[in-house]
């Protein structure tokens, strides 16, 4: 990730590259395109539960159809999280030129997590400072939608020649795995390799990197049982807490160190995601948590129940059926060494590691336009989490993706999130630049 001294650089933008006319176009809409990202900020997509999923659909029709787009709104019925009080609304705006070609798709997620705590802005003003566009959105992934918008409008205005088609899609849920989303377009076939050949989904990995992939991940909930008494007598019940006490003793002594100690080739960021990582999601026992407002005290029980899930990072080089088996075979030792312990475990999702090949076609468009207007060979990244690209690639069976955007990702999720302007424009020219590779042919 970035340190400080490199969010400087990175809001100060940088000029090496002779500008085209469609750098220039795109420099000459900076107004838009701060204009356009505040607009979408102003919009409080949080997820979960899904709000304002319909609005947002809204507002990019307002922004995509008086360019010649077409819009079509699919809803995600049934999805995961689909419900009547949210329903999970997703937009794909199609540009047809005026030749037969390939399509170039950028997707963006609109949704966005809670707030916390901790800003010094309203999160969702907007607000322009210093160069930046604050708000909870603006680096993951409003921007990153914004300059796809700008870059994809120039790029036909310069060229309403072009051979081909772009699409843009604002999609939902991709905080919460992207089921209600790309995954559900994918499943209808709007990423077929036969309607879309180039994917790029502009996530905040910085304008002088491409994102190649992500690592893999299981989530699972491991839950030990035990049996209720009074908590006066607990020589009476089986403390389920206590049993999971061992479950994180054994975690802790002997499963974290080992998935230390195993280094992908993978070029993952930070450097310290290079290897296998486990995470404690959350952990539940006993009385649930009363409510606000009960004043009262907690009864005396012996909790016969306690959940833990699980969050693990694996490698490509590793592969999902050892990741499962090496809980399995732990919670069997730790059963092995305990009077009455038991356990389920349930699993909850899991997604296979991905990485696009480097010499795929998106890969060598957006690696020459960097070159060509920043000056300098491209970083090839991967993504120490998962983002929509695992849909692409796993259900719609098109392998040509990648990430690309503006933005720093260590803001994204924090309070004061911002996205650099002068990022947004240099991603916007790269993405302009990538569309000429991809869609232009020499008459044009």
């Amino acid at each position: 990730m970035t340190d400080a001294g490199q969010e400087t650089q990175s809001d100060a933008g940088q000029q090496p590259g002779p500008q085209s006319a469609l750098d220039r176009r795109i420099a000459d809409a900076e107004s838009w395109l701060v204009e356009l990202t505040q607009q979408l900020i102003r919009v409080p997509t949080i997820n979960p539960p899904g709000e304002g999923y319909a609005d947002i659909c809204d507002l990019l029709e307002r922004m995509l159809a008086p360019h010649g787009f077409a819009i079509e709104r699919v809803r995600a019925v049934g999805a995961l999280g689909d419900s009547e009080q949210y329903p999970r609304w997703n937009l794909i705006a199609r540009h047809e030129g005026r030749h037969a070609g390939e399509c170039v798709h950028f997707n963006s997620h609109t949704d966005v997590v809670s707030v916390g705590e901790g800003w010094s802005v309203d999160p969702f003003a907007g607000v322009v400072r210093d160069g930046r566009v604050y708000g909870r959105g603006a680096c993951d992934m409003k921007g990153g939608l914004a300059s796809s918008i700008v870059a994809a409008v120039c790029f036909i205005a310069e060229h309403p020649g072009y051979a081909g088609a772009i699409e843009i899609s604002g999609t939902c849920d991709e905080e919460s795995g992207g089921f209600g989303g790309v995954a559900y377009l994918a499943e209808q076939g709007w990423f077929n390799p036969k309607r879309v050949q180039h994917v790029i989904i502009p996530e905040p990995l910085n304008k002088e990197r491409i994102c190649l992939g992500h690592r893999g991940v299981w989530w699972a909930e491991v839950e030990t049982h035990g049996h209720i008494a009074h908590g006066s007598m607990p020589f009476l019940g089986d403390c389920a807490i206590r049993h999971m006490g061992a479950v994180l003793e054994a975690l802790e002594d002997t499963l974290i160190p080992q998935l230390a100690t195993r280094q992908t080739a993978m070029p993952v960021v930070p450097e310290q995601a290079r290897q296998s990582t486990l995470n404690i999601n959350s952990i539940h026992g006993g009385l649930a948590e009363a409510a606000s407002d009960y004043t009262g005290m907690p009864s005396a029980l012996v909790p016969d129940r306690c959940r833990l899930v699980l969050d693990r990072r694996f490698l490509i080089e590793e592969n999902l059926e050892d990741v499962q088996a090496e809980l399995h075979d732990l919670l069997e030792r730790v059963k092995s060494e305990r009077n009455s312990f038991d356990y389920e475990v349930r699993e909850l999702f899991s997604v296979l590691p991905n990485m696009t090949d480097r010499d795929a076609p998106v890969v060598n468009a957006v690696s020459d336009a960097i070159r060509q207007r920043l000056g300098q060979e491209p970083e090839y990244v991967v993504s120490p989490g998962t983002y929509d690209q695992k849909h692409v690639d796993r259900i719609g069976r098109l392998h040509n993706c990648i990430a690309y955007g503006p933005g720093i990702l260590d803001l994204a999720h924090q309070p004061d999130e911002y996205v650099g302007i002068q990022d947004m424009i240099v991603a916007a020219q790269v993405m302009g630049r990538s569309l000429q590779a991809l869609l232009l042919t020499d008459s044009d």
